[in-house]
């Protein structure tokens, strides 16, 4: 229940004296009060601005969430328990503590002012420009309270609250003062630490406590996914959240089964300034076989179904999943069988166009000209891979019902011969080596078992074939134009009609390599062979571009 939460402090601290703090005035520029029916000329109208950026930067409840963990991260802390409960007057309340170094009375303060950071344009973490806490947090919620302590000291609090800024009665981040922190928090805080608490959440997202956690988990266990593996505990609601990895290669990530594709691609970049920085790519392909026949709930659930992209990461946090840097590719649906990742040193920053929400990147083209070029061929590489996979799949789908019809009805035929027998020793090799074939059974007596396998085959040899203690293999050339050019396409149609006719041309495939298997004088056999061999030629010569 929210009754673990306090209550909201509104009245409680007072704005600070406007004269507290000494001010340099150059007698030229001296800035007075606007005289009576004159307009307001001060450089910032506060309740307008703050208003304003309520609508603007984050996308959403879980990218303001992960500033407030930016920070804590940014403040070493080791362990970051995110709670969102029911604040008892039908919405929800959002609070994040840390074991974090915590803040002294000045830096609190001014951890609550617009660009107020100590740590700005500070290149050595994940924060710059002092807008996360303020910005994110007003963003979702109309009241944010900060507690700060060190030493195992008095905790310090002070707040924005949006409908004070826009009444008029708050117009500077109140001075922080002694408060007693919530009673749920007394009892999991360290020597130092903050709190943050939203109240008041009028644009959360999501208005049930399950669904916030359950969007907010994936979200952090991706974007945080190094930090939680080299040891930072993140929890939400007491539950910890697990490193999620895109690429599906660490063997900590929630999901794993991935390939790498390649070797890591490493650059050297020149920045903006004259400065350089790193950038590193890793490639790697999802395991088509195995996860092909998921359903589309599991593929979802995994991250597969429309997770195509490339993850980019600053400093070891994401910043944005997205389709740039592949050189005007397409998005396809065999994309989503392949994973990005490039790394780069935040002296970069510009060079990504990185904004001070860090959500999101605007790569700079010409200065990343070679890792883009790079980056684009390997997609396209991965993509026919992909493609090349998923085809294989489904032809054998189609294979296996042609070969359970063909033995179904070999026994209404002439007994094929039980002899070995391989025209081409090349062929026999092949058939011994295809994964396909792999842990195979000796067919019962009196039976004949078929199997139909696309693999290469020399010039324009369209079809080969085996024959052993009563199975009969049937090569396929996929590089055969036949093949590419009529098979193909009525394989990957949509159509019952098309899908019928490849299953039909299957059958005559596999009738012709039968018929050819009953010969049994070589010179039947050499004659036949030499007619399957002109017969290829002949319709690779009419059929191919």
């Amino acid at each position: 229940m929210w009754d673990r939460f306090p209550q909201p402090f509104s009245g409680r601290l007072a704005p600070p004296a406007p004269n507290g703090q000494k001010q340099m005035v150059r007698p030229a520029l001296k800035v007075a009060d606007a005289p009576p029916g004159e307009d307001d000329a001060t450089l910032v109208a506060i309740d307008r601005f703050v208003l304003a950026t309520r609508d603007s930067g984050y996308k959403g409840t879980t990218s303001a969430i992960s500033e407030l963990v930016d920070n804590s991260i940014q403040a070493n802390a080791s362990l970051i328990e995110i709670t969102v409960q029911d604040d008892g007057s039908d919405g929800l309340a959002v609070a994040v503590l840390d074991n974090g170094t915590g803040m002294d009375r000045k830096s609190l303060r001014h951890a609550l002012r617009f660009g107020g950071s100590s740590r700005f344009n500070d290149r050595t973490g994940m924060g710059r420009f002092g807008m996360g806490l303020p910005n994110a947090s007003l963003s979702q919620a109309r009241r944010v309270e900060v507690f700060s302590w060190q030493r195992r000291g008095t905790p310090l609090m002070t707040y924005l609250d949006i409908d004070e800024i826009v009444a008029g009665t708050l117009t500077h981040v109140p001075a922080p003062a002694s408060a007693p922190l919530p009673d749920w928090a007394e009892k999991r805080i360290g020597p130092n630490g903050t709190l943050v608490l939203w109240t008041n959440c009028d644009r959360l997202d999501n208005r049930r406590v399950s669904t916030v956690t359950k969007k907010v988990a994936a979200f952090l266990g991706r974007v945080f996914r190094h930090h939680i593996w080299t040891g930072v505990d993140i929890q939400i609601n007491g539950d910890p959240v697990r490193g999620i990895d895109p690429l599906f290669l660490h063997k900590e990530g929630l999901w794993k089964g991935g390939t790498l594709y390649g070797e890591v691609l490493k650059y050297e970049v020149e920045a903006h300034d004259g400065a350089t920085g790193n950038v590193t790519v890793a490639f790697s392909e999802l395991p088509v076989d195995e996860w092909h026949s998921l359903s589309n709930e599991e593929k979802r659930a995994r991250g597969v179904s429309d997770g195509a992209g490339v993850s980019f990461v600053r400093a070891g946090r994401e910043i944005e999943l997205a389709w740039l840097m592949l050189g005007g590719k397409r998005r396809e649906n065999y994309d989503d069988w392949w994973r990005c990742e490039v790394q780069f040193s935040p002296s970069l920053d510009e060079v990504f166009g990185i904004t001070h929400t860090k959500q999101q990147v605007r790569p700079d083209s010409e200065r990343l000209q070679a890792v883009i070029e790079d980056m684009a061929q390997i997609a396209r590489t991965l993509n026919a891979r992909a493609r090349k996979a998923h085809l294989e799949i489904k032809t054998k789908t189609h294979f296996t019902a042609s070969e359970e019809r063909a033995a179904s009805r070999d026994k209404l035929l002439e007994p094929l011969p039980r002899a070995a027998r391989a025209e081409d020793a090349n062929v026999k090799e092949l058939v011994e080596h295809h994964r396909a074939l792999k842990n195979l059974g000796v067919p019962e007596e009196g039976t004949v078992d078929y199997k139909v396998v696309p693999a290469k085959l020399p010039d324009t040899t369209f079809f080969a074939f085996t024959l052993d203690k009563g199975r009969l293999v049937v090569v396929v050339n996929p590089s055969h134009p036949f093949y590419r050019r009529v098979y193909l396409p009525l394989v990957e149609a949509e159509s019952p009609v098309a899908r019928a006719a490849a299953r039909h041309l299957e059958l005559v495939l596999i009738a012709a390599a039968r018929t050819e298997a009953l010969a049994t004088k070589k010179t039947d056999r050499e004659v036949l062979k030499r007619f399957r061999n002109g017969w290829s030629h002949a319709m690779a010569t009419f059929l191919k571009d």
